[in-house]
């Protein structure tokens, strides 16, 4: 047993059953027993594999939009190169290399890495050797006077949620209990709350057992960001898997453990936690903001409009042969419809009157 296993086992038996945002917060992000302070997850020996790692293409793409941004914004003197997220270091790595073919740029950049894990700030610090590299707790820390050039990767699907399920024509939050045996379970508040289905998107009419996903923390997040473009000026690019459809019903929390599925009550802060972002949700929370909002876009469509396709012919033609079995593996990856092409997506913001993002169209903007 984990000490933060028994720690939320206390807590629950002393005040009851708590929410499953609080649940997941505790178990992903608790600073001596949560998932990401204590380990590096990512690669063979870890949990998981996000797309940086997949391939040095995504990476360099990213740092390619950036820089172009940069450029059509009238290359200012300072700008805030922030990831949020940053796992190994892997993604911002690949994009300073990429940006080195400016070397304006690099003079002007500094570089904001929001990680709240020690074992991860070590891994980014190797990766990025001799750069300007700033770590923060939290995006706030970040300067505010120079625009933003932003990214997060993976980044908005492990913030906390709240589910609800509809009861009797009411919703009652779902939560996280403790049976008589002692494990963990999924139950429902006796009570129900009191908000509006427009909360939602949803009618009055859904139907029992319908489970809707709120994420209160993932938009706020969002809307801050926004804000901050509309202040300072720049862009953000928020890659996630998950759905633009109108209403996010159903229960998307899984967890993950050696890259395979696992139970997300058993064994919290041993395995990744995260939900599909409601990409409808946030861009609408960023739009409310002032913010110009782009997307979302499939991943696929929008590596492809940057220009995967040549870069990796780039790569190619100077490659070994067992790099380029790599490169292609790795770059169809990034692009299949059944990996990585069509469930994760791309929404991007930008300050109003801006340049566009790069790689979206303005019938694209969110209205």
């Amino acid at each position: 047993m984990s000490s933060l296993e028994d720690r939320l086992r206390r807590l629950i038996l002393e005040h009851g059953p708590i929410s499953i945002a609080r649940y997941m917060a505790l178990a992903v992000g608790h600073p001596t027993g949560g998932y990401y302070p204590r380990r590096d997850p990512l690669g063979a020996a870890g949990d998981f594999v996000t797309a940086p790692e997949v391939s040095q293409l995504f990476g360099e793409l990213i740092g390619l939009a950036l820089l172009q941004h940069w450029l059509e914004l009238g290359s200012p003197e300072r700008v805030a190169l922030v990831e949020l997220g940053p796992g190994r270091g892997t993604l911002m790595a690949d994009a300073v290399r990429a940006m080195r073919t400016v070397s304006q740029f690099l003079d002007a950049i500094s570089i904001h890495l929001v990680e709240t894990s020690p074992v991860l700030r070590e891994r980014q610090a190797a990766a990025l050797p001799g750069l300007p590299v700033h770590w923060h707790d939290e995006l706030g820390e970040v300067p505010n006077d120079r625009p933003l050039l932003l990214v997060a990767n993976e980044f908005l699907d492990a913030l906390p949620v709240r589910q609800f399920v509809r009861r009797s024509g009411r919703w009652h939050e779902r939560m996280v209990a403790v049976d008589d045996t002692g494990e963990f379970r999924f139950a429902v508040a006796p009570r129900a709350t009191p908000f509006p289905e427009a909360v939602g998107g949803v009618g009055a009419d859904a139907s029992e057992g319908t489970v809707l996903e709120l994420a209160p923390a993932r938009e706020a997040l969002a809307e801050g960001i926004a804000a901050r473009l509309v202040a300072q000026g720049g862009m953000a690019l928020l890659i996630d898997y998950g759905s633009d459809r109108e209403v996010m019903t159903g229960d998307s929390l899984r967890a993950v453990r050696r890259h395979v599925a696992a139970d997300p009550l058993a064994a919290p802060g041993e395995a990744d936690l995260s939900t599909h972002v409601h990409f409808r949700a946030v861009a609408r929370r960023c739009a409310l903001a002032g913010a110009a909002v782009f997307g979302p876009l499939p991943q696929r469509e929008f590596l492809e409009r940057l220009g995967i396709e040549v870069r990796l012919g780039h790569l190619l033609a100077r490659a070994q042969p067992a790099q380029r079995e790599s490169l292609e593996s790795g770059c169809l990856r990034l692009l299949a419809p059944e990996a990585m092409g069509t469930l994760f997506k791309v929404l991007a913001m930008s300050a109003p009157g801006g340049p566009l993002p790069p790689g979206f169209r303005e019938d694209e903007r969110w209205r």
